[in-house]
């Protein structure tokens, strides 16, 4: 795909997200945009560095590990850790990633949060959620985990809980899949209260197929990969 391609993809996508902002009553800017770069090479991610893109997402540490090598050189970009973090590849994340979308139990944050502290790094977490409740994905199903686990990451020092993340089921149309955005909007807002933490306030949900239903839901970070960089 050529840099004109990636840059249009940007733009079109800017102004749908724009848009869907506006039809919402809210402001673009509290909505940042997530170009999932999982599978695609450093190349491409350039391309997108050069129209004015910084943050992606990226499912593998190891994978993203060598893109951020390959990048060195560009000082802004903002890395986002949005697949499942096993534990063994959690001692990668502190200086690397700045947000992690998958945090899913109380080990795997403890695990972190000592990785964090060993490299005297912070890094903003959100939980995921399966709202969905399906069997092939990760996340807590229940309020009684959230509660949790969100205690436990609020609770440290390095690791600063921010949010929560979901993936909602596919092709559930529309009513159903904004009821699971709105759900998790409730949950957030519950958390941010009992725990006096306003700083708990992002949504990481909506990718290329619903992210308009999304921010009409409240997202604060939407996940597009396909949009700006083509099919897989």
């Amino acid at each position: 795909m050529s840099k004109a391609s990636i840059k249009d993809n940007l733009a079109v996508v800017r102004q749908q997200l724009s848009q869907a902002a506006t039809e919402a009553g809210r402001s673009p800017e509290e909505i940042q945009l997530i170009a999932v770069s999982k599978t695609k090479p450093a190349a491409m991610i350039n391309e997108a560095v050069l129209a004015n893109h910084t943050a992606f997402g990226e499912n593998m540490v190891q994978e993203a590990i060598n893109k951020m090598s390959a990048l060195n050189n560009i000082d802004n970009i903002e890395w986002h850790m949005i697949g499942h973090l096993q534990k063994n590849k959690v001692k990668f994340c502190p200086g690397n990633f700045q947000w992690i979308h998958s945090i899913d139990s109380i080990e795997l944050a403890k695990k972190l949060e000592e990785r964090c502290a060993l490299k005297q790094q912070n890094i903003n977490v959100l939980i995921q959620v399966n709202l969905s409740q399906e069997k092939s994905k990760f996340g807590v199903q229940q309020l009684v985990e959230l509660f949790q686990l969100a205690e436990t990451l609020h609770a440290g020092h390095w690791i600063k809980l921010r949010g929560l993340m979901t993936i909602p089921e596919p092709d559930l149309g529309e009513a159903s899949t904004r009821k699971i955005f709105e759900k998790l909007r409730m949950w957030r807002d519950q958390l941010q209260k009992e725990l006096c933490a306003p700083e708990i306030n992002e949504l990481s949900m909506g990718m290329t197929a619903d992210f308009q239903w999304a921010i009409q839901e409240g997202a604060t970070m939407i996940r597009l990969g396909t949009a700006i960089f083509g099919p897989r």
